[in-house]
């Protein structure tokens, strides 16, 4: 993906500010693609949680944890994705939100691999469950951009430890792996 088509001025002036800029183009030209990769296919496939974030008419950032069976977020293929919604509070801020704005940010955790998902993209809202067990309506999300993060700050939720990359009193976390390959030595803010 194109740095340009990736971020905005907010993100560039930031960048610039903390020396980041070529490091972050080199992200989103290596790393950000336009459709699912095989694994997060895998991955999502199996998930049983996606936190989902959308954006109001009038600006307003809205997050919500959506959850169900493994299997329950349906890959139609590696460009689509559907989310079902279950009988909850009944104030469809999500669904509303999603419909009005036509944007939905997707983030999939996944407690047995270290690894962070995020898939931005357009949204429809259908009252049709299309054969998702118990909906009352689907979330479908056509897929535009794809990207794993960083996972260094992921604490381990088998055991409740905090990452060691966490900063503390009187602690030096460890380097990233990432930043040790190669294809940073030159990219990495001094």
């Amino acid at each position: 993906m194109e740095p340009a088509a990736f971020y905005h001025g907010g993100s560039r002036r930031l960048q610039e500010a903390f020396g980041t800029r070529e490091l972050a183009g080199h992200l989103a030209r290596k790393y950000v693609t336009d459709a699912l990769e095989d694994d997060h296919v895998r991955w999502i496939s199996g998930a049983d949680a996606v936190f989902v974030a959308t954006v109001s008419p009038d600006g307003q950032p809205d997050c919500s944890y959506k959850g169900g069976l493994p299997g329950f977020v349906r890959v139609v293929d590696q460009r689509t994705l559907e989310i079902p919604s279950y009988d909850g509070n009944g104030m469809y801020r999500t669904l509303g939100n999603a419909a009005a704005s036509g944007r939905v940010g997707l983030l999939f955790l996944f407690p047995e691999l270290p690894a962070k998902l995020r898939v931005n993209g357009t949204s429809t809202v259908s009252r049709d469950a299309g054969g998702h067990q118990g909906a009352e309506a689907v979330l479908r999300i056509r897929v535009e951009q794809v990207f794993e993060n960083c996972p260094r700050y992921l604490h381990d939720p088998a055991t409740g430890t905090h990452s060691a990359h966490c900063p503390r009193p009187e602690y030096t976390p460890p380097e990233p792996a990432w930043k040790q390959k190669p294809e940073y030595d030159t990219l990495l803010p001094r």
